[in-house]
């Protein structure tokens, strides 16, 4: 492999590492969010 795809390779990991972990936060804030929805709906019952 030449060291320009190499480093093309690398970026790509990199970028898609960072993408999975925004998804992963995004989706704990979610799930986070539905859960105070029904704890407030449970106190309100």
């Amino acid at each position: 492999m030449t060291i320009a795809i190499r480093m093309l390779l690398l970026t790509f990991l990199m970028g898609a590492g960072l993408a999975g972990c925004n998804t992963m936060e995004g989706l704990g804030q979610d799930v986070e969010n539905a859960g105070e929805a029904i704890e407030q709906e449970a106190e309100e019952a």
